[in-house]
């Protein structure tokens, strides 16, 4: 991947992902914000913790599976120890059996920035949920419709085939970048297209962006993040992922839940239920699906270009970029 050259005054137009709409001015005066994010597996946990100890941050968390109770090994969450390091937001929020929205996030982190900032310390959006992550950078205005039972049951007892092509068909946008694979994410975009009457990909507006953001992500060679990938997946294993997916199911949690909780519990799910020959064969597919969603993670992230890229763990430069955007941060303010 090239390296960015540029700094992180951009002009607004850049937006995290495809589509956005130009010209949004940033207010006077906006307060910082450091965001480190990026592709699994690529350290934007240990990157936040570091930069987080050096800068008198605290770290709130913008990964869209961490926000539940319960997801701990499958999900990576930082340890407990991790946590003790410096503070963490936004872990273990919302019941496993909740649906955690984009527009519940975002309110809930830019009241926990604002409550950082309010302390005097710095603020860091660490993960690598880019719906979460544009959500809080471009303050993204999200439509607030509240789950419909009755809708939600119809569309459920429907075929995954059926309600893609019905999402093709009301709002292609949102069709072509959605988790195809995960039925909740398109009962969802089409419960949106269903209430409101309009697509759910043209309810997402951009208002002034609240915070001054400096993005910050971590670049490895391809084959070097799949070797990150695959290890970590061995390690998760070997520290009890499926013994967790076992516990989920015994605490009530449905198999079809287990399939929009990411990849990780959706096959890990699928060999409890004989779907696979082996345990090796499952852990298998697993790496060869996270390397897919890896490079949709990358294809989404390359298109920012206030994206600063880091080459490696390369604590130094980041160290660097942070002092310098506080730096300028600061004659703006005084000046």
């Amino acid at each position: 991947m090239k390296q960015s050259n540029q700094g992180p005054h951009k002009e607004p137009g850049h937006r995290l992902g495809p589509g956005r709409p130009q010209g949004s001015p940033l207010r006077e005066r906006t307060s910082p914000l450091i965001v480190v994010l990026g592709p699994t597996a690529s350290g934007k946990s240990a990157l936040g913790i570091v930069l987080a100890q050096r800068f008198s941050g605290e770290i709130v968390s913008a990964d869209s599976r961490q926000v539940y109770r319960g997801l701990d090994i499958g999900t990576a969450k930082v340890s407990l120890e991790e946590q003790a390091l410096v503070p963490h937001h936004l872990l273990d929020v919302a019941d496993v059996q909740e649906i955690y929205t984009v527009a519940q996030f975002r309110q809930q982190a830019i009241t926990e920035i604002d409550d950082i900032l309010a302390r005097g310390h710095l603020p860091l959006l660490v993960g690598g949920s880019p719906h979460y992550i544009q959500a809080v950078v471009d303050n993204l205005d999200i439509p607030s419709i509240p789950p419909q039972p009755a809708l939600r049951a119809e569309l459920e007892a429907r075929s995954l085939p059926d309600l893609l092509t019905q999402l093709e068909q009301l709002d292609p946008a949102s069709a072509a970048s959605i988790d195809r694979n995960n039925p909740r994410r398109v009962i969802r975009a089409l419960e949106v297209c269903l209430v409101s009457g309009k697509p759910f990909s043209e309810q997402k507006r951009m208002a002034a962006p609240l915070y001054n953001s400096l993005l910050l992500s971590i670049h490895w060679p391809r084959e070097v993040l799949y070797q990150r990938i695959d290890m970590r997946v061995d390690e998760r294993m070997q520290q009890g992922m499926v013994q967790e997916v076992r516990n989920l199911l015994e605490q009530g949690i449905s198999h079809e839940r287990l399939e929009a909780l990411g990849l990780e519990y959706r096959f890990i799910s699928r060999w409890l239920r004989g779907e696979f020959i082996s345990e090796a064969e499952m852990v298998q597919r697993l790496k060869y699906a996270i390397h897919d969603f890896t490079r949709r993670q990358l294809t989404w992230f390359r298109k920012d270009s206030r994206i600063i890229w880091l080459e490696g763990m390369d604590i130094g430069r980041a160290e660097a970029e942070v002092r310098q955007f506080l730096q300028l941060e600061h004659n703006n303010h005084v000046s």
